[in-house]
């Protein structure tokens, strides 16, 4: 029998989908294992992609229409990553942790800006629904602000941020896809989590 490999996942949230990225080895020599994207709204309903706008800059009231989009958001979501969860430990991963990059973490309710409360509604959401699926997993999760990450990774790791950049660049040659800031931020994400969790080796 083959011994699972420990290894942690980063998230990107954005709206409608997450970028995620499987990470192995060690806090000092990390590798990346798998980078994909994550769907985290039903493609068939379009208005869930952005379930609080109504229109352009303009919020979708309570009702029975929001209700209906947020309860697929939470499903479909949640579904989307228990699936992607299993996928990583059927392939031999298991998985000690989580790490999961948000755009902001002030509450909404304190955002008095109509258009920028409405995204903040949906990254609260979206990032609930990553979160409550890592949970139904059983897999502890970390969440950090994106423009945070950079600074508090260069300490966690004792790398100085152009070397991290660096580094990330060159761990995103060996999956195919996309290789850009979403991506890069998760992997940190995971690379935070795997000095967390298994300490620096």
């Amino acid at each position: 029998m083959v011994a699972e490999r420990r290894a942690t996942v980063g998230f990107t949230v954005k709206s409608g989908w997450a970028s995620a990225v499987l990470v192995c080895g060690t806090p000092a020599s990390p590798q990346v294992a798998d980078s994909r994207r994550v769907e985290l709204n039903d493609p068939s309903v379009p208005d869930s992609r952005q379930p609080y706008h109504e229109g352009f800059g303009t919020a979708r009231r309570e009702g029975p229409e929001l209700s209906r989009l947020l309860a697929s958001v939470e499903d479909f979501g949640q579904r989307s990553v228990t699936a992607l969860l299993q996928h990583f430990q059927a392939g031999g991963y298991a998985l000690v942790g989580a790490g999961v990059v948000v755009g902001s973490l002030t509450p909404p309710d304190a955002i008095h800006n109509d258009h920028i409360r409405i995204h903040a509604l949906e990254g609260q959401l979206f990032r609930r629904v990553i979160e409550e699926g890592l949970r139904g997993g059983r897999v502890s999760s970390s969440i950090w602000r994106e423009r945070d990450l950079y600074g508090l990774a260069s300490k966690m790791l004792k790398q100085p941020e152009p070397a991290l950049r660096v580094e990330l660049t060159a761990l995103g040659k060996t999956v195919e896809g996309p290789w850009r800031v979403e991506q890069k931020a998760a992997t940190l994400a995971a690379w935070l989590r795997l000095a967390v969790t298994v300490g620096r080796a």
